[in-house]
């Protein structure tokens, strides 16, 4: 049985696809990280309950994280770590361990359901379009999120790309990695950008008032 160096995360969640730095302090991730990087490189990342939190033990985190590459690690002087990690494949956590000093996970791997309709295609195409609304009136997005959305023809590669750009509650973003169904997870990002949206247009209507009255 593999076992997996394991990390858990304050407050993010990471998607497979998703290329994300960390910053990385407590003992046990330290040494989770440089036993990855001294093996094949893979880690298991998950995400903490309580943010706050710092020791976690199995029942302080969620069944459902990410096996991911750590691409890059880089010690800085005040003893933390600073690592760049791509998320790769869901799993879920089965059983948590110890091992020297850092903690380990036995995992079961989830596959990616490849999902070919018409209905998948037509809930693609809507997501896609409501993503470039999203980002127009998303301050904190890049000017060039989602500009490869189009392109991809995997339901499940794209609903995990949108799902790690939006900015959503650690909660939230934990019930979109547990969903395996792809469609239902295009149905869940489309859901939520349009909550988002609502709000976001609102506050763009009061900033201009606010000018107006200036």
């Amino acid at each position: 049985m593999k076992l997996y160096p394991l990390l858990p995360l304050r407050d993010i969640v990471v998607f497979p696809g998703m290329v994300v730095p960390l910053f990385v302090g407590r003992e046990k991730s330290v040494a989770a990280l440089e036993a990855a990087m001294s093996g094949n490189k893979d880690i298991f990342l998950v995400a903490q309950l309580d943010p706050g939190c710092d020791d976690p033990t199995d029942e302080d985190l969620y069944d459902l994280g990410v096996i991911a590459t750590v691409l890059q690690l880089l010690k800085l002087p005040d003893g933390t770590v600073r690592v760049l990690v791509e998320g790769q494949q869901r799993a879920r956590l089965e059983r948590v361990g110890e091992e020297g000093d850092m903690m380990v996970a036995q995992i079961e791997k989830i596959e990616s359901v490849p999902v070919t309709s018409a209905e998948a295609t037509a809930m693609m195409r809507s997501v896609v379009e409501q993503f470039g609304e999203y980002a127009k009136l998303n301050k904190k997005l890049s000017a060039d999120a989602g500009t490869n959305f189009a392109e991809i023809t995997d339901a499940a590669l794209l609903a995990d790309g949108v799902a790690a750009q939006i900015g959503a509650k650690v909660a939230d973003k934990q019930s979109l990695l547990s969903e395996e169904d792809p469609i239902k997870r295009l149905e869940m990002v489309l859901a939520f950008m349009e909550g988002e949206l609502g709000v976001l247009q609102v506050e763009r209507k009061i900033r201009g008032r606010v000018k107006r009255q200036m």
